[in-house]
């Protein structure tokens, strides 16, 4: 199980990015992923989840209205476009694969625990800045 991000980088405030997670090794269809991130300093926080076929999305309250996930399970890859980026979203960024085949967490975005996920990506850092 490999997962591979890329796409970040350094943008100003109000710019754009879209970051990939390239999944290889496993039914990438078949499984839920979020995307997280930490900050220099700061605790993790889940962004953003994704079900099994896309039909459902979640987002952090904090990211919601900017921040769009996406899935393309022909080519096994998870998206995150960011828009309208703020200093405060500065942060690696990873994807996490959750560690239930066919399933779905039942608990909120926020609560979720590292535990939930078995195979995390190296991450890509963005920053935002001026």
């Amino acid at each position: 199980v490999q997962l591979v991000e890329s796409g970040g980088g350094l943008v100003q405030p109000g710019g754009s990015l879209r970051l990939s997670c390239t999944a290889s090794g496993f039914p990438f269809e078949h499984y839920y992923m979020t995307w997280g991130r930490q900050g220099a300093g700061k605790g993790l926080e889940w962004v953003s989840a994704i079900i099994q076929g896309g039909g459902t999305t979640y987002y952090a309250d904090s990211v919601k209205g900017r921040f769009t996930i996406s899935r393309d399970d022909a080519k096994n890859t998870l998206f995150l476009q960011m828009n309208n980026l703020k200093p405060e979203d500065t942060a690696l960024y990873f994807c996490a694969r959750y560690a239930t085949y066919g399933s779905s967490p039942t608990s909120p975005l926020h609560r979720r625990g590292r535990y939930e996920y078995d195979y995390w990506g190296q991450g890509t850092q963005v920053t935002v800045s001026s």
